[in-house]
């Protein structure tokens, strides 16, 4: 058997909820861890005295009693453990594991017993039920009558508000009364805030953040009093789960803050922190309201009856004193600015993000605080609004994720290391060329990874830096051609008179230089054209001389029945006749469809024999070349008038033409008969070179004809 024993999802009780977490037996102690808010029991092996195998709801329960006075339960063990437990606790602990049966049977009358801080309800010796008096807030009594309530608990769907115990009158002891006996024995360990006597040392008008305003703080030895204007908070010390320190980023104020599980309410707001915030230049005097034996004795030299020094160093002090958990402050991380933290936003406020030694806390609207080993990964993400920030975002391995954005560029190098350096893993890491796939997630050697965002971000910094430095360089090597600019090269290229660019103006020495600085341009290759396929044929046109198609057998039977149809179907159209005709056609049988297609097959051998005698007297060839040459000669005539018509538009358009008259000119009576008579000659000369090529038009064909008789 090994030194330890380690179990995973073992659950506690908090309040009526269970919460998960590991529980770990070593030689020395026993640790159990709680998943959800981190809080660590600590239980050495010398107090021991006491442990319990049962059977409850989650399977199988442990319980330890301890010689201060303290009872553990956890639940979540499987049966097949007891025996390896049981026999761990007997080789370390010198402790038996008995097993105790929970009565089972229901019944609501049995006794109640004391037992440390737990109220046990037997029934014949076999306990039923168990309440741990420090979920009590308040006892009431009445006649034989006592009434415990509880504390409530948000996470939980279903809370107990309070029990109702009959206590029946005892004639053994008539000095005391045992109702009011049993009330005394609840509140001697129940958790009832109950402000009697004078506080231990009282800090007025404090700035508080969360919750909001300026209250006293008034200390007393078992809880912590926020008295202000509107509203009254008490805070028991067994509540608080971490004190922090925290240096403001100007280095003239500090946080201070409380972590409370659970946290106080007003009305459906909770405040899981509550932030104070001091002045490092304020000083205070305090005086304790005790004895100096009682200090000495209590606080076991952590405080003294008089101290002075700074605001926010006597309030840290006396809460560590009377909580006793440690103050948490800063690591060894620096920002880029000096400080030891992050101005960054989380939910549209701005806020500081304090890496610490374990976890990152963020301050202060809303406060959130992440422990390393509740996070999953941690993710840097380029900034939406700008380059010059990114955002940092951890995902929760219970699947929550808290985006913190607007972080200066600068801080990232910084905030890179920190986050390697505690091994967490990075979800956007990328790799050098030739590594492996596998690479060790929690390697802190920041050589060996390669971070491509950084890298990234180095780059745009250079390129943004030497941007204004190397505008005219960049337009001089730039070699995109710029129509609206000019330059001599194009005048050299496209203009006619190359001499006359000014770059063979200067003399042979600048030539050379110039031909030195810009860059010889590349030659332009000209594509060969491809070859155009040759366009199709139109297709013939139909020879109207020759003889006409045969119908089809259908057509031939459609003919001689159309007339039958319009009688036997009165004002039918057409398209309903064709659609009759085709019904009626296929209902034709085989022997009456023969008929029409012997006619059809007559119909077409007489056509087959009247196109070969047409084809052998040449009725084809001499239509089509008619054709062509009546086309040729319309082309001629449409030509000729095209011509006449741009000949007379570009006299009209000339300038140096004495014909042509602007519509400012005033007209003469000389002027105008003379443009008027040279217009009639010219429409004459016109009319009559178009009845010529008419005449030439018609006779063509004519004599065509005659050449092929």
């Amino acid at each position: 058997m090994g030194d330890t024993l380690e179990f995973n999802e073992i659950y506690q009780e908090v309040k009526g909820s269970w919460n998960d977490g590991r529980l770990r037996f070593s030689k020395q102690n026993v640790v159990y861890k709680s998943s959800k808010t981190g809080k660590v029991d600590n239980i050495p092996a010398g107090e021991l005295n006491l442990a319990q195998w049962r059977r409850v709801c989650l399977g199988h329960g442990i319980k330890l009693s301890t010689s201060s006075g303290h009872v553990y339960k956890y639940d979540g063990f499987r049966d097949t453990d007891f025996e390896k437990i049981s026999e761990f606790f007997k080789v370390n602990y010198k402790v038996e594991l008995s097993e105790k049966d929970m009565c089972v049977k229901g019944w609501n009358w049995g006794t109640a017993k004391f037992s440390g801080p737990l109220l046990s309800f037997e029934v014949n010796e076999s306990t039923a039920f168990e309440v741990p008096l420090s979920n009590v807030s308040q006892c009431a009594t009445g006649k034989n009558e006592v009434t415990l309530e509880f504390h409530q608990n948000d996470d939980t769907e279903v809370s107990l508000m309070e029990v109702r115990f009959y206590v029946p009158p005892s004639q053994s002891d008539e000095r005391q009364d045992p109702v009011e006996a049993f009330a005394e024995n609840v509140l001697s360990k129940a958790d009832v805030i109950q402000a009697t006597g004078d506080a231990v040392c009282i800090f007025k008008e404090l700035q508080c953040l969360t919750p909001r305003g300026r209250y006293d703080i008034r200390i007393y030895p078992t809880f912590l009093h926020l008295h202000g204007k509107t509203f009254d908070y008490k805070i028991p010390y067994t509540t608080v789960l971490r004190l922090f320190l925290l240096p403001h980023k100007d280095q003239r104020q500090m946080f201070f803050v409380i972590s409370l599980d659970p946290p106080i309410k007003q009305g459906q707001t909770r405040y899981h922190f509550l932030i104070l915030l001091f002045s490092k230049e304020e000083d205070l005097s305090l005086t304790l309201n005790m004895s100096e034996e009682d200090v000495e004795r209590r606080f076991e030299g952590k405080l003294s009856k008089n101290m002075s020094g700074s605001l926010y160093e006597m309030v840290s002090r006396v809460m560590k004193a009377l909580v006793n958990r440690k103050i948490t402050v800063p690591g060894n991380f620096q920002g880029h600015s000096g400080a030891q933290c992050i101005t960054c936003s989380y939910k549209a406020s701005s806020g500081l993000l304090y890496p610490l030694e374990r976890g990152f806390i963020y301050v202060h609207k809303p406060p959130v605080h992440l422990r390393f080993e509740e996070i999953s990964c941690v993710n840097f993400a380029r900034g939406t609004t700008t380059t010059r920030s990114f955002d940092f975002e951890i995902e929760t391995k219970q699947g929550n994720q808290y985006t913190f954005s607007s972080i200066e560029r600068e801080e990232y190098g910084k905030l890179f290391d920190f986050v390697n350096a505690k091994k967490l893993n990075i979800k956007n890491r990328g790799f050098k060329e030739g590594m492996k796939g596998k690479i060790d997630e929690y390697s802190d050697s920041d050589e060996d990874q390669h971070d491509a965002y950084l890298e990234r971000m180095k780059a745009e910094g250079k390129i943004r830096e030497e941007g204004n430095d190397t505008d005219e360089s960049d337009a001089e090597s730039d070699e995109s051609f710029n129509p609206g600019e000019e330059d001599d090269d194009i005048a050299e290229e496209y203009d006619s008179n190359a001499s006359a660019s000014d770059s063979s103006e200067d003399g042979d020495d600048s030539d050379d230089d110039s031909a030195k600085k810009k860059k010889p341009k590349k030659v332009k290759v000209v594509k060969e054209k491809k070859e155009r396929k040759p366009r199709k044929e139109k297709k013939k046109q139909k020879d109207t001389g020759g003889p006409k198609r045969p119908m089809s057998a259908y057509m031939l039977w459609l003919n001689s029945s159309r007339e039958r149809i319009k009688s036997e179907n009165p004002g039918i159209s057409i398209t309903e006749i064709s659609k009759k005709a085709g019904e009626m056609w296929r209902q034709l049988g085989k022997d009456e469809k023969e008929e029409w297609d012997t006619k059809a097959g007559e119909a077409k051998r007489q056509y087959d024999k009247a196109k070969k005698e047409y084809k052998e007297s040449g009725g084809g060839v001499a239509t089509s070349s008619s054709k062509k040459e009546s086309k040729k000669s319309s082309g001629k005539k449409d030509e000729k008038k095209r011509k006449s018509a741009g000949g007379d538009k570009d006299k009209e358009r000339g300038g140096g033409n004495d014909s042509f008259k602007s519509k400012e000119f005033i007209e003469t009576s000389e002027s105008s008969s003379d443009s008027d008579h040279k217009s009639k000659s010219k429409r004459k000369k016109a009319k009559k070179e178009s009845e010529e090529e008419e005449e030439e038009a018609v006779s063509t064909p004519a004599s065509s004809e005659e050449d092929s008789d």
